[in-house]
């Protein structure tokens, strides 16, 4: 059975590196066998952002892989906290805030984008309770900001 990382490979992904906090708290936290992501913009590869809202600025389409490139983010903190993405035994929860324009109602759809990377990589387990809420504004514009809370195989150490 392949590993994560072969997977998101197979799908033609890789992963960025890890982005930092962006003000005074930790990456992630662990409680237990769950670790807390704080939440990742919609931060591309080469460290360009994906911003504007959804709805005027941007297509579905376009928050959609905004959405997925958060994901993505999410993966690389994993990893870099965690040390092998197979230690990741679920996906708890996800909530995704999307910068939405006034008559824009297609949030849902647009988290999709990281809760289908999610399934496509774990499974069943990839599949997760979630909240997907509309935002006025977002830091420096971004397009979607994403958090999640995954269980872990065996301590968290």
């Amino acid at each position: 059975m392949p590993t994560i990382e072969q997977r998101l490979e197979q799908l033609g992904f890789r992963l960025p590196a890890p982005p930092e906090p962006a003000g005074n708290y930790l990456p992630a936290s662990r409680s237990g066998n769950q670790l807390w992501l704080a939440g990742v913009g919609s931060r591309q590869a080469d460290g360009s952002r994906i911003t504007g809202k959804l709805g005027s600025d941007l297509s579905l389409e376009e928050g959609y892989e905004a959405a997925r490139w958060c994901a993505l983010n999410l993966l690389s903190r994993m990893k870099a906290e965690l040390g092998d993405l197979d230690r990741v035994d679920r996906v708890v929860k996800v909530v995704g805030f999307i910068n939405s324009a006034p008559h824009f109602e297609g949030q849902a759809q647009v988290l999709d984008g990281a809760s289908d990377l999610f399934a496509e990589l774990f499974g069943d387990n990839g599949r997760h309770a979630r909240s997907a809420p509309g935002m006025a504004a977002l830091p420096g514009n971004i397009a979607v900001i994403v958090e999640c809370v995954v269980e872990v195989k065996g301590p968290v150490q």
